[in-house]
């Protein structure tokens, strides 16, 4: 057998989940999806609510939804998350904030989704994704 043949003969390994990444900060998105992307994840940016539904709304299928609680937009990141969980229930939800106020009122509101605060571990995000795929 020629290795052309054995080697399409192999099955197609399933894509990478795909991380719907919400956060208004430039920098910081940026350096989030990279470290995402590194660590083998396709990664699709929003830089809030607007942009985050409009993403969804045309087509888009994350797994999972990471999304800033502090975005200043049209909904704030509770809001996006409401929305996701009540139009896409197929998408993970993680949530993240760098207030401490906003930060236990995600604890309260968390009991489908976990929340991760600011400033995290990237690895530690890495570990959250991985335990939502896996539910």
């Amino acid at each position: 057998m020629s290795p052309v043949r054995s080697a399409a003969a192999k099955p197609a390994s399933p894509p990478a989940p795909l991380i719907l990444l919400v956060e208004a900060h430039a920098l910081t998105r940026m350096a989030v999806a990279g470290y995402l992307r590194d660590c083998g994840y396709q990664v699709v940016e929003a830089d809030g609510a607007a942009e985050a539904k409009r993403l969804l709304e045309a087509g888009v299928a994350p797994q999972v939804a990471f999304i800033d609680l502090d975005i200043k937009d049209e909904i704030d990141g509770f809001g996006l998350a409401q929305w996701i969980r009540a139009v896409r229930s197929d998408v993970k939800v993680l949530l993240t904030s760098g207030a401490r106020r906003t930060a236990a009122t995600a604890g309260d509101l968390c009991e489908q989704g976990p929340y991760l605060a600011k400033p995290y571990d990237h690895r530690d995000l890495e570990s959250q994704i991985r335990r939502l795929l896996a539910t």
